[in-house]
C-alpha cells in the first residue's frame, strides 16, 4: 500500500467535522494527523461523538495552532463563516492544500460578501485562487489546485438540477424558482432556540425569505437568475430541491429526461432517473439523485435533486475535491450507496 497523504481538519467539532472524520476514518489515501475544535479542546473525540469510537478511540481534540500544519500536506477547514478567510493565507503561504468548507471563498466578487453577508471580505485578494468545488460541474478546476471552495448543501443540489438544463438550453436562464427544504443538521451543532427537538418536530417553516445567502452561490454555479426559499424540515440529513424554470422551446419530459441522464452519464455519484429523489436514499452517501419533468398546461419544466446535506452537501464533496487535487481515484473513501431504513 502507497504511503498515505497526511491530512488535517480544523474546526472538527461541529457536525461536519464529525463527518469528515467518519469518512476520512476509513479513507485508504489520506491519513488525519490532527483535529482542532477550540471549544472541545482535550476532550476525547469519542466522547463527543461515540460513534467514532472505533476509529478515533486515542484521538482528541486539540486548539488550532499554525504549527500544527507542519507536518500535514492538506487542510480541511470546516469552520463557522469568516473564519477560514482570516487565517487561509497563511495555510497557503506554508505550501498547505486548503479545502475550505465554509462560505468564505465561494462568490467570485467580493462586494457580494457585504451584500449577502452583511461584513467585508477579508481576503479579497484569495478569492481567485480557489477553484469552485462542485466536480460535476468544475472538474476541470480541481486536478492540481491549490485552494477549493466547497459549494453549500443548497446550492449543491439546486445546480445540480439545474446548470445541465441551462447549458444544454433547454431552460430559460432567468425567472427559475428554486424551492428547497433541508435537515436540521444544516443548521449546525451549536443549540439554537429554532433547532430544539420542541420547535423542529412537528413543524415545517420557510425561512430566509428574499434574501437568504445562498442564493448568489445558487446563480453562480447554475447560471440561472434564481428566487430562493429554503424551508426547515424536521429531519436530521437531507436536502431536496425542487426547481422550477421555463423551457426555452419545444420540450418533453423524455427529451429533459434524456439530456440529464447524458450529461451525468459519467458521474459515479449521479443518478438520474424517473422516480422522484428521496432524501433517505441518500442518506450517509456521496450521491445526488435527480429526475426532470415537462409540466405542458402551464409549460414549466420541473427539476429536482435528492442529497445528504452532510455529505454530497459538505463533507464527502470536500473528500471528493481533495481527491481529485491529489491525483487519487474520485471515488475513494466515498460511496454512491444511501443508508436504509
Amino acid at each position: 500500500m502507497e504511503k498515505q497523504i497526511p491530512v488535517g481538519i480544523i474546526g472538527a467539532s461541529g457536525y461536519v467535522g464529525a463527518e469528515l472524520m467518519r469518512l476520512l476514518g476509513e479513507h485508504p489515501g489520506f491519513d488525519v494527523g490532527f483535529v482542532t475544535g477550540d471549544t472541545q479542546a482535550g476532550q476525547p473525540v469519542a466522547d463527543l461523538y461515540p460513534h467514532l469510537a472505533a476509529i478515533g478511540a486515542d484521538q482528541e481534540f486539540v486548539k488550532y495552532d499554525p504549527t500544527l500544519l507542519d507536518d500535514v500536506a492538506l487542510a480541511f477547514l470546516a469552520l463557522p463563516h469568516g473564519q477560514s478567510m482570516a487565517m487561509a493565507a497563511d495555510i497557503l503561504d506554508r505550501g498547505k492544500v486548503a479545502v475550505d468548507l465554509a462560505a468564505d471563498f465561494r462568490l467570485n466578487d467580493a462586494g457580494e460578501y457585504q451584500h449577502w453577508y452583511g461584513e467585508p471580505h477579508l481576503a479579497p485578494e484569495l478569492l481567485g485562487q480557489f477553484a469552485y468545488g462542485l466536480p460535476e460541474l468544475f472538474r476541470d478546476e480541481l486536478p492540481g489546485a491549490t485552494a477549493v471552495a466547497v459549494p453549500g448543501c443548497y446550492p449543491t443540489a439546486a445546480a445540480l438540477a439545474l446548470a445541465p438544463l441551462v447549458r444544454l438550453g433547454f431552460i430559460q436562464a432567468d425567472g427559475v424558482i428554486v424551492d428547497a427544504a433541508s435537515g436540521v443538521s444544516g443548521a449546525g451543532r451549536p443549540p439554537k432556540a429554532h433547532t430544539t427537538f420542541c420547535a423542529v418536530d412537528e413543524d415545517f417553516t420557510a425561512y430566509g425569505l428574499l434574501d437568504h445567502r445562498h442564493t448568489p452561490e445558487i446563480e453562480q454555479a447554475s447560471g440561472a437568475s434564481v428566487l430562493f426559499t429554503p424551508h426547515l424540515a424536521p429531519m436530521n440529513r437531507g436536502i431536496l430541491a425542487t426547481c422550477y424554470a421555463k423551457p426555452t422551446g419545444e420540450a418533453s419530459s423524455e427529451a429533459a429526461l434524456a439530456g440529464l441522464a447524458e450529461f451525468y452519464a459519467d458521474e459515479p455519484f449521479i443518478v438520474v432517473s424517473e422516480r422522484p429523489p428521496s432524501t433517505k436514499a441518500t442518506l450517509g452517501s456521496n450521491a445526488a439523485h435527480l429526475t426532470v419533468r415537462y409540466d405542458a398546461r402551464t409549460n414549466t419544466v420541473v427539476a429536482l435533486c435528492a442529497i445528504d446535506n452532510l455529505v454530497k452537501g459538505a463533507a464527502g464533496q470536500a473528500i471528493q475535491c481533495a481527491n481529485l487535487i491529489c491525483g487519487l481515484d474520485e471515488t475513494a473513501g466515498l460511496t454512491a450507496v444511501g443508508v436504509y431504513p
